[in-house]
This record gives structure tokens, sequence and C-alpha cells, in this order.
């Protein structure tokens, strides 16, 4: 038995001071980590923009495409290298908790697109007069 009162109190500042965690958070980056991770953000930046403003391709519905999938590129290098995120962490909640934010958002812009895809179905036509004359 501990004859000092504050023992484990000191004993747990003394820890989180020094990084010891019981393995119970996920590692810390290193410098070079952080500047891989800033040179691909940049660099997955960088190339839609150029696609989108120079005109690489004719088709804008391809375009748009490929700029959504370097977005997924970046989420995925921003969870890795920033968040620190990988299926060890935390014993595995972190990415549980990854998984089931990724299904809610992507039932809500499902749902979002499917609400105004049939509102847009639906509308009345109108008129460039018409619009003119509404309140």
């Amino acid at each position: 038995m501990n004859s000092h009162p504050h023992a484990p109190a000191h004993e747990d500042a003394h820890n989180a001071h020094h990084g010891h965690s019981n393995g119970h958070e996920a590692g810390h980056g290193t410098l070079r980590s952080y500047l891989i991770g800033f040179s691909l953000s940049v660099i997955l930046t960088a190339i839609p923009f150029w696609l989108v403003m120079g005109g690489v391709f004719d088709s804008k519905l391809f375009t748009a495409f490929l700029v959504m999938g370097f977005g997924v590129i970046q989420i995925v290098v921003h969870m890795i290298y920033f968040l620190h995120m990988n299926p060890r962490s935390e014993g595995g909640w972190t990415m549980m908790a990854l998984i089931f934010t990724l299904v809610l958002v992507g039932i809500t812009l499902a749902g979002s697109l499917w609400v105004m895809h049939h509102l847009n179905v639906n509308m009345m036509p109108m008129s460039p007069e018409m619009m003119k004359n509404m309140p």
C-alpha cells in the first residue's frame, strides 16, 4: 500500500506527461510522417485544381468524378497521417466509429440526392416570364 495519498494522481499525470498510455491511444506522428502527409495533401489538392482550371478533359462529368476521387484519397491521407487512424488504435474502436460515420454520411447523401432528384422531376416547369411575376 502506498503511503503517499496523492501517488495515483501523480502517477497518472506523470504517465500523461511522458506519453505512457498503456496502449490505449494511437501513436503520435513523427515530423517525417507529417511532412509526407502535408506533401500528399498539397499534391492531391493541386492536381484537381489543375484538372478543372486547365480544362484537361472535355467531359465535365468525368472531371467531376476525378475530383471526387482525389477528394476521397485525400480524406484517407488525412485520416492516416494526421488523425493517426488505423485498425490497431484504441482496440479497433476508432475504425468502428469511422465506419459508422461513413455509413451515416452515405445514407444522408443518398437520401438528400434522392429527395432533390424527385423534387426536380415533380416540380412544375416555369418560364422566365412566370419567374418575373413571382413575389
